[in-house]
């Protein structure tokens, strides 16, 4: 009989990763615990859509028992696409057969939602914000919190996202800025009060770009679109440029002037937003990023390998999970766990993110460019 202790398991970050990693560790009969910053599930907004591919979300989604309530909660309309030029001429328009599933749509919100359902009560420990990781390397870890509690971990995954603080402790890599920003714009109820930019933008997706500037639009469930206006700007512009994020008016002044030569329907995007904007300069850690074989801590998603928002990161994430999850299930430490998942892992993220390594100027490209998936990030 097996009197070995069960390892305990800290994942840091209740986004998509870190929920199904420990969904999947739960169906194999391993406890995980997460420790999320948010006070609560509902502390803030999630953000908008993203699209779950077959062959690494969806793959995910299956080994958590999930993928046919997601189908559920999918909008496979939202897989059309429709590509621009700056006078507003559709140049490229693709719409799903029925039936379609390689890439559909879910809210952020409903994926959390889901995902937070399917776990243990209690799995999810809110109001855990990260303040270090200590311990040996060996083990066991201490994860100390800034309301100055600590846990001891067998195992500590970072799941924390672009800034993970989990990362610091194996890896001295910060993300970079990548030269090209995003200004996020929201429009609600718009099949009513926004009927020309509804039909515009259609059930998918829709984006223009000339080489300097781009926009790129997303259909999002509850009858809203979102907006990104894409440019290659210094990270700090708005400030640059006298301006604050919550100046409203004279931000849109700004871009107005800044696409005067673009077609009037699409400045709509831009103009006839519904509240403030939300700044989001893009950024990407370094290409190549590993770090030293730690036996008792790994990272996923952003927190492995931060790239420009090309429909990747939360699909990966996901794999991510998953395969560690499974790694863990099949092996009889968590060391050797580890190992087996990053001898795969980095390998693979490594070779993505090679090929989108100054990918986030192809945002505005005028060499049609997939714009798909700039909503996954």
């Amino acid at each position: 009989m097996d009197t070995t202790p069960a390892p305990r398991i800290a994942i840091v970050g209740a986004g998509p990763g870190g929920l199904i990693c420990a969904r999947i560790l739960q169906r194999r009969g391993i406890a995980a615990t997460v420790y999320e910053r948010d006070p609560g599930p509902a502390a803030r907004d999630q953000g908008g859509t993203l699209d779950l591919h077959a062959g690494n979300g969806q793959i995910a989604l299956r080994e958590a028992g999930l993928l046919e309530e997601f189908f559920e909660l999918a909008r496979p309309e939202g897989q059309e696409m429709r590509q621009m030029d700056p006078a507003g001429t559709i140049l490229f328009h693709h719409v799903p057969e029925q039936g379609e599933r390689v890439k559909p749509e879910i809210d952020r919100g409903r994926l959390r939602d889901l995902l937070l359902k399917s776990l243990q009560p209690g799995t999810v420990r809110w109001g855990h914000a990260l303040r270090a990781v200590g311990g040996p390397v060996e083990g066991p870890r201490q994860l100390h919190f800034t309301d100055g509690t600590t846990i001891e971990a067998d195992l500590v995954v970072g799941a924390d996202g672009a800034w993970s603080t989990v990362r610091r402790a194996v890896s001295g890599a910060t993300p970079r800025y990548t030269g090209v920003s995003f200004l996020e714009a929201w429009f609600h109820d718009v099949e009513t009060r926004h009927p020309g930019i509804a039909e515009l933008v259609g059930q998918g997706s829709a984006a223009a770009a000339d080489g300097d500037r781009g926009l790129f639009a997303q259909r999002n469930g509850g009858d809203r679109i979102r907006v990104y206006i894409i440019q290659r700007v210094p990270a700090d512009w708005i400030t640059a440029g006298g301006l604050t994020p919550v100046d409203t008016d004279g931000l849109r002044a700004h871009l107005l002037e800044r696409y005067r030569d673009w077609s009037p329907r699409l400045r709509r995007l831009i103009a006839d937003n519904d509240g403030p904007y939300v700044d989001r300069p893009i950024f990407a850690l370094p290409v190549p990023h590993a770090w030293e074989h730690n036996p008792t801590m790994t990272l996923l998603g952003d927190a492995a390998h931060l790239m420009p928002p090309l429909g990747v990161g939360v699909n990966l994430a996901m794999l991510d999970a998953c395969e560690l999850a499974l790694a863990i299930a099949r092996h009889d430490t968590v060391g050797e766990a580890v190992r087996a998942y990053e001898e795969t892992m980095l390998p693979r993220s490594t070779e993505m993110a090679r090929l989108l390594d100054g990918a986030a100027d192809g945002l505005l490209s005028t060499e049609l460019p997939d714009f798909a998936g700039a909503g996954d990030h």
